[in-house]
This record gives C-alpha cells, sequence and structure tokens, in this order.
C-alpha cells in the first residue's frame, strides 16, 4: 500500500513521451501527476498549486533541472525534489544532490528506482516538514520566555523607582519624564531603538538612593543649606551601593547612570569629579535628560524655565557633553516638547 497516494507530484521533461512515461507509471501508483515541458512552466505550475514533489529531468531547453530546484529551494523550501538524467556521472549527481535534490535517477530506469527514489523523497520532505514546525513551536517558545522576561524585568525596575516615587509624590513624573528624554537622546545620537529603551529602564533608577535621604531634607520645600546639599548628594554613593554588583545587566547599566549622572562634563560634579569622557555616555545622556526635567518643572521655590530657556542655559553650561546637548536640541527642533508627553510605561518595547 502506498502512504503517499494523491499526494501530487509535477513531472517535467521536454521530452513529451518520457515524460508522460513517467507520470503514467506514478499515477498506476496512486500519485496525482501533473506536467511541464520547460523550467518556466514548472515554475508556472508551482506558482499556481505547489505539488509535494517535483520529478525534473537534468537538461531542458531554456532553463535546466538544477536552476529549477535551486529556484524552488527558495520559493517553495517545502517541495521536494528528485532529478532525472540521463548521465551516469558522480559529478552530475554530486552537483544536484548539493543543489537540494532530495534524490537522483538514471534512465533508463526501472520502476522500482523510480518509486524508491520518490517515496524516499517524500518521506525526507516530511520529516523536514515536521521538524521544521518543531523549531518554528521552539523559537515561539523562545520568543514568549524572552517577552515574559522582559516583562519581569521592567516590572523589577519600576517596582525599585516605586520605592523613591513612594517618598515624594512629584518624584513619579520626574522619573518618567527624565526617561523618556533618556530614550529620545539616545535616539537622537544614533542608538538602536532596542539599546535606547534598556537605558530607559536603567534610567529610572537613577534617584533610587534617595531612599536612605531624610524626609525632612528630601522633601524641604525650600532652597538647601550646603550641609543639608552634602547630605543629599550621598544619594549617588547609596544608590550605587544598592545597585552595585547586580548580576542583570540592566541593574549594572543602572548602577552607572545612578553613579555618574551628576558628574559634569567640565569636571565639576559629584561624586567623583570626573570629566569628559571619563565619564560614561549613558551618565552624560542622563545628565542632560535630569537637568532639563529640573528646569522645566515647578518647584516650591521657583516656577518652571520655559523649554527655550532651560536649553539656553544648559547649553551654555560647560558641565554638559556638547554631543549630547546637541542630540536636545535635535529632540526640541522635532516640535514643541510636551513634557508629559515624554513620560512613558515603564515596560519593554516590542
Amino acid at each position: 500500500m502506498n502512504e503517499f497516494a494523491g499526494t501530487t507530484i509535477l513531472v517535467v521533461d521536454d521530452e513529451e513521451p518520457q515524460r508522460r512515461l513517467a507520470a503514467r507509471l506514478l499515477a498506476t501508483y496512486g500519485y496525482q501527476c501533473v506536467e511541464a515541458s520547460s523550467e518556466a512552466a514548472a515554475l508556472a505550475a508551482v506558482a499556481d498549486e505547489a505539488p509535494a514533489l517535483v520529478l525534473t529531468d537534468m537538461t531542458m531547453p531554456g532553463g535546466s533541472g538544477i536552476s529549477l530546484i535551486r529556484a524552488l529551494q527558495v520559493s517553495h523550501p517545502d517541495v521536494a525534489t528528485v532529478m532525472v538524467t540521463g548521465r551516469d556521472d558522480p559529478d552530475v549527481a554530486e552537483v544536484a544532490l548539493d543543489g537540494g535534490a532530495y534524490g537522483y535517477v538514471i534512465k533508463p530506469f526501472e520502476l522500482s528506482e523510480l518509486l524508491i527514489a520518490v517515496s524516499s523523497a517524500l518521506r525526507r520532505r516530511a520529516l523536514a516538514i515536521e521538524n521544521r514546525g518543531h523549531r518554528d513551536r521552539l523559537e515561539d517558545l523562545v520568543r514568549l520566555r524572552t517577552r515574559e522576561l522582559d516583562e519581569s524585568r521592567a516590572e523589577t525596575m519600576e517596582r525599585l523607582a516605586r520605592a523613591v516615587e513612594s517618598r515624594d509624590p512629584d518624584t513619579g513624573l520626574h522619573l518618567e519624564r527624565m526617561s523618556g528624554l533618556v530614550y529620545r537622546l539616545a535616539c537622537a545620537l544614533g542608538w538602536k531603538r532596542a539599546d535606547a529603551e534598556t537605558l530607559r529602564l536603567a534610567s529610572v533608577l537613577h534617584d533610587v538612593g534617595k531612599v536612605g535621604i531624610s524626609d525632612e531634607i528630601l522633601l524641604k520645600p525650600g532652597p538647601l543649606t550646603p550641609d543639608e546639599r552634602r547630605l543629599i548628594e550621598t544619594h549617588v554613593a547609596v544608590g550605587h551601593g544598592i545597585l552595585a554588583g547586580a548580576h542583570s545587566e540592566l541593574l549594572r547599566l543602572a548602577d552607572i547612570v545612578a553613579w555618574t549622572h551628576h558628574e559634569r562634563y567640565d569636571g565639576t560634579g559629584y561624586p567623583r569629579g570626573l570629566a569628559g569622557d571619563e565619564i560614561p555616555l549613558v551618565g552624560r545622556i542622563a545628565a542632560v535628560a535630569d537637568v532639563f526635567d529640573a528646569l522645566t518643572s515647578n518647584r516650591p521655590y521657583r516656577t518652571a524655565l520655559p523649554e527655550h530657556d532651560a536649553y539656553e542655559e544648559i547649553r551654555e553650561s560647560r558641565g554638559f557633553d556638547p554631543a549630547v546637548v546637541a542630540a536636545l536640541d535635535t529632540v526640541l527642533s522635532e516640535g514643541h516638547v510636551q513634557l508629559e508627553s515624554l513620560a512613558e510605561p515603564l515596560r519593554v518595547t516590542t
């Protein structure tokens, strides 16, 4: 009994007697056969309704069995192919098999040889399709697990950030506006969107060290005294202590941002007085985003600056990387930036 009875086979040969003979022999064993007399006709037939297998002659006017097999590998990889030729030449067989043929039959052939080659090719095809299905399901599973990991990662970052936000109701909006601007600055600097998104998530924790600052200082409505300023500046060291040594790449990046976002390009920042390229680029980006949001937000002791004035203040300062300042100009030049529009959900985009 033929396990592949009813399977469609396209027989391709420019010699009609040979083509009809092969089709008739295969039909006696239950195969559904269609015919084509050239490579072009075969490709048209496959495009109309793909068969399970193409049995093709080696040499044909205006094309060849090899080029047909190679074309089918690209356009219809699920179609099995068997080469038929009158040349008993190992080199020809090697070319056919290297080209993607599942089998090779030499004319004149015995019926048993043809049937064995066809059934073997169809079994290989079935196995290849099954394996491809397993691979596709595995890839789907990997994508699902990756997405779940990304969502878990984002949730972890959000929860840590909310620990800071709970201390100060204004902090939450700052975190989202600042991190949204970090994303746009990174994109303006030519970063890939996925990398900019990772930095956005990491920058949410730039002030995580403020959990170690007392409410009396953190929530003070007026300007800080020098001693209070020194105390609040310790939040970068506290944040570094919280995040340092993490195994997560994202948390390691968050550590760099938290540790360096108050450094200044001219060396006047803290905690280590780094200057220029000594400051990691992620810290230089976060510094501009952090200060821009602070300048354009209302505070109990001052009103918000217009965006243009805030940009000019940053541009005229020597404390910020000129390349990042230019990126800020690019972001602003794209249109009036409503800071609320910079706030994005704390999640990984896909």
